[in-house]
């Protein structure tokens, strides 16, 4: 494994042009046979396992207000990739530069406590990601109503089914006013009449010139009505990254 330190700067600097920055950015995962051996690695370095390069020395840069699609087959790196611009996971070398608020479709109930309610959730989630007190209690109205979760955003999340869950994050993810939008097409939430909604939303934020947005998709269609710009990854390795129409060429012609 690499033994250069990694760096990830994140700021609310919305003035910077660029939005994003990765330079010789790497991931790697360790695999073990079982939980056990997992364990017993932290206090022995004899420990077999296996190495995962979920993504190899990716470098790229995305301006402020730009429309990006990440494209590429399952493994590919790309969810590894955007999970690092939103803070869930970290390199193991290189450097992350991230300019502005992030907001993340991708795995919606991540870090909700299950034994707080809805509401208690939303406040918590909604002070982490900076805003004052002020700020959320003029924000959870609106979460509250698109949410339509009705007297269960009173209750424990443990009450919750999946479904509620992913609900409960859509909604507080896709009202916070981002600066960084980072959404996964392939994201289903809820019913048909809830998901035209969600839809709908998705489609105000990413329409917004002055929001940066990163989608992941394997629809060329989709990628070509929101995305100016297309990186394709291979094996976490950005194999091409251009024109929208190019890049899918690109990937169309490996496949």
């Amino acid at each position: 494994m690499s033994s250069e330190r990694p760096l990830v700067l994140h700021t609310e600097d919305t003035s910077a042009p660029c939005a994003i920055r990765f330079e010789q950015v790497s991931k790697v995962y360790r695999l073990f046979e079982s939980e056990r051996k997992r364990f017993l690695a932290a206090f022995s370095k004899r420990v077999p396992f296996e190495e995962v390069r979920a993504n190899d020395c990716l470098s790229f840069e995305i301006c402020r207000g730009e429309a990006v699609a990440f494209i590429g087959r399952n493994g590919a790196g790309k969810s590894t990739a955007l999970k690092m611009v939103t803070g869930v996971a970290y390199p193991t070398s290189g450097t992350i530069e991230v300019n502005g608020r992030v907001s993340a479709l991708l795995e919606l109930s991540a870090g909700f406590d299950a034994q707080l309610t809805g509401i208690e959730n939303l406040r918590m989630r909604a002070r982490l990601w900076g805003l004052t007190k002020e700020q959320v209690d003029d924000l959870l109205p609106r979460v509250i109503e698109f949410a339509e979760l009705g007297t269960f955003i009173k209750q424990p999340l443990r009450t919750y089914s999946s479904g509620m869950r992913a609900r409960l994050g859509f909604a507080l993810a896709v009202n916070i006013e981002p600066d960084i939008f980072v959404v996964d097409e392939a994201l289903s939430v809820g019913d048909k009449r809830f998901a035209e909604k969600c839809l709908e939303r998705v489609h105000e934020i990413i329409s917004d010139s002055k929001v940066t947005v990163l989608f992941v998709t394997h629809s060329s269609s989709s990628a070509q009505e929101f995305c100016r710009r297309g990186i394709v990854l291979a094996s976490g390795k950005a194999v091409f990254d251009g024109p929208i129409d190019a890049a899918i060429e690109h990937y169309d012609t490996r496949e």
